[in-house]
């Protein structure tokens, strides 16, 4: 029997996910000391729960997607208010090396992929739908290489692609703090902030010990602020929904928020040739509910997850995926953190690294805000990370894969 569950009750188990990982996070001192955002602890408990209801009660879960797609929007509109032109120009050099890297990750795993496939005796098809289709493309380009890897001859295509894009997305979410961690305590790069906040888990940009101070404001200034920042976060998600439909004409499959990225990003840009834009578009209260909107996504991504398409992964496909971690943890720590600086930046951009390399970039900002959170903000990443997961690793890996799928 499947259970279709609408978008208010959809939005309810995220929040009940987000919940419980908050209150792992307070009582399990792991989930705090190798950075385990809140929403992903919670969210797999919720996911195994469904699991085992299955074999039990004979029961699926169908989640509908609407609001989890509208946290994802907002959440990258509330980005775009933050990436003012100044900033973008202090991450320059940064943002260059990271569109490098992503191209030699996305290489890498299909070169492993397939290399793998192969020693094994097994169709070199089966590698690519273990590589970067699922890996750095995640579920939407699983679903759109799909079709093609299955009219080449892999039955199958793409129950295999979204299993191992569920895979990814845990993995990613799993790595990706822990070695950041380990980067900054073994060289010393930051000290943790000490807060003891009652949110402590919702993982979100202001981490920094600055952004904890108590500021004396006024209950209706607040509000005005708060009410300030839903309209423009509101105005920017329209604009950039007509934008995404203009890109679409161009034959470019861009991911859906990423008009409303642009469309903050130029409002921004262009309130600040005038005024300060951060107070006049109230930026920190704007930051403040994408930060609310990315912890409800993951919340509901990861309590959502089908974790029994995992199990029925054979043998051969584990070992390859295994592959594929174990060379994202390596490639991490010892090739992109010393090309990024070895800094905490770097150490927060590898963190980024994991999320968006084995799973999507709402992983990738999660694992930074849930380093950032123990310790301090930083604004490069946030500025990076967005826009390499949602334009050139997309491009890269179409073209990429494209190459491969013609050789092979």
């Amino acid at each position: 029997m499947t259970v279709v569950l609408d978008m208010y009750q959809t939005a309810g188990v995220g929040v009940l996910s987000l919940l419980l990982g908050m209150l792992f996070t307070r009582k399990i001192p792991f989930l705090k000391r190798f950075c385990i955002p809140a929403p992903v602890s919670g969210g797999i408990v919720i996911s195994l729960l469904a699991l085992a209801a299955r074999p039990v009660f004979r029961l699926d879960l169908d989640f509908d997607g609407t609001i989890k797609d509208i946290c994802m929007t907002l959440f990258f509109t509330s980005v775009g208010f933050q990436s003012n032109m100044k900033a973008l120009r202090r991450g320059g050099k940064p943002l260059v090396v990271m569109v490098i890297l992503v191209a030699v990750l996305i290489v890498s795993q299909n070169l492993i992929s397939v290399g793998t496939a192969s020693a094994m005796g097994l169709d070199p098809l089966l590698g690519m739908a273990a590589g970067s289709i699922p890996m750095s493309g995640g579920h939407g380009t699983s679903g759109g290489f799909s079709p093609v890897l299955e009219s080449m001859g892999l039955y199958g295509a793409s129950s295999i692609t979204m299993a191992c894009a569920t895979f990814g997305l845990v993995a990613g979410s799993m790595t990706g703090g822990p070695l950041a961690e380990l980067l900054i305590r073994r060289r010393h790069l930051a000290r943790e902030s000490g807060s003891r906040d009652i949110m402590e888990g919702l993982e979100g940009s202001e981490a920094s010990p600055e952004s904890k101070l108590e500021r004396p404001q006024s209950g209706e200034r607040s509000f005005r602020e708060y009410t300030r920042a839903v309209y423009m976060l509101v105005i920017a998600m329209a604009l950039g929904m007509c934008l995404s439909k203009l890109l679409a004409l161009t034959g470019i499959t861009f991911p859906t928020y990423f008009g409303a990225l642009i469309a903050a990003c130029v409002i921004r840009n262009l309130v600040e040739g005038f005024t300060d834009g951060e107070r006049f578009l109230a930026v920190e209260k704007i930051v403040s509910l994408g930060d609310i909107c990315l912890s409800l996504f993951l919340g509901i991504a990861m309590s959502s997850l089908k974790l029994w398409e995992l199990a029925g992964l054979a043998l051969p496909l584990c070992v390859i995926l295994l592959a594929q971690v174990a060379f994202m943890a390596v490639f991490a720590v010892f090739v992109a953190f010393r090309f990024l600086g070895k800094d905490y930046d770097a150490a927060v951009l590898v963190s980024g690294l994991c999320g968006f390399g084995l799973g999507a970039t709402p992983n990738a900002m999660a694992n930074m805000s849930a380093v950032c959170f123990k310790y301090h903000y930083a604004v490069n990443p946030f500025i990076i990370v967005p826009i390499i997961g949602a334009m050139f690793a997309d491009i890269i890996n179409t073209a990429v894969v494209t190459a491969f799928l013609n050789i092979i």
